[in-house]
């Protein structure tokens, strides 16, 4: 199993949220084969006006698929190499992107709340 979290540059724990996941899955009996973080920076100017910048660290960079493309095709050829059965996120995900997200990468895909 993958486990793939996208989290704001301001957040400062994200390690240990990746943790409780692969903890919750293991405790369910998975091994995690694979770990992908996407961590939105400030890219702003100094007054955060800039597009991308401090406005928008919270937000996912697609509203179809939480994360940018390329970091999807990254967990895609990962999911294929280990040949993992599911990909459970760290974030809340809408059913829509749980569609979008499965029929890309290959497999079920999961949020930490559906453990």
């Amino acid at each position: 199993m993958l486990i793939a979290g996208l989290f704001s540059a301001k957040r400062k724990d994200y390690l240990a949220s990746m943790d409780a996941v692969a903890e919750s899955v293991i405790r369910l009996g998975g091994r995690v084969t694979g770990r992908f973080v996407q961590r939105r920076g400030n890219s702003g100017n100094k007054k955060g006006n800039a597009p991308g910048g401090r406005r928008n660290m919270d937000r996912p960079y697609s509203r179809r698929t939480l994360m940018s493309t390329g970091k999807i095709r990254e967990i895609a050829e990962a999911r294929a190499q280990h040949q993992a059965e599911a990909v459970v996120f760290y974030n809340e995900l809408t059913d829509h992107q749980r569609i979008v997200l499965a029929e890309i990468i290959g497999c079920a895909v999961f949020s930490r709340h559906d453990l």
